[in-house]
């Protein structure tokens, strides 16, 4: 297989011209798809304002994360504690409080004891507080429990 020659000078000149004109458009195209200070600027400008909320939003995330985890935590320390009350009956005082440690979390909970409407029944609340990323928050769970139950029982 040959491969074409030149011949006479005025194809020659033809080639030449066409190589620069396409060389031309090369640069052409060049200075087109770069970018000017301007919107290298604009973009750092987008940037800056944009990476600071995007952090912030991941702050939240991370904390609404931690928080739904504690929260479940706090409900099976609050669980726990008012099944073992009613269980003992180790609620006639007005008020116990305590600290439940799970694992390496601390939970400080409050045991209320307060009338129902109806003269044996009381109601127990239990209020579990606990910190998530220096911010306290807290869980309450009530019920109703027997109050004639437990005098007789304390009573024997």
């Amino acid at each position: 297989m040959k491969l074409p020659t030149r011949q006479t000078s005025n194809d020659q000149r033809r080639v030449t011209s066409d190589e620069k004109a396409l060389a031309l458009r090369r640069v052409r195209r060049a200075r087109q798809a770069a970018f000017t200070l301007a919107e290298v600027l604009a973009a750092l400008v987008f940037l800056a304002i944009l990476i600071p909320v995007i952090a912030e939003c991941l702050s939240i995330a991370s904390r609404a994360g931690e928080v739904a985890t504690r929260k479940t935590e706090a409900v099976r320390v609050a669980d726990r504690i008012l099944n073992e009350s009613i269980v003992t009956t180790n609620w006639n005082q007005s008020a116990q409080s305590g600290t439940v440690n799970e694992g390496i979390r601390e939970f400080n909970w409050t045991l209320n004891n307060e009338p129902w409407n109806q003269d044996p029944m009381r109601l127990l609340t239990v209020d579990v507080k606990y910190m998530v990323q220096g911010k306290e928050y807290s869980v309450q769970l009530s019920t109703i429990a027997d109050g004639s139950f437990s005098s007789s029982m304390t009573n024997n």
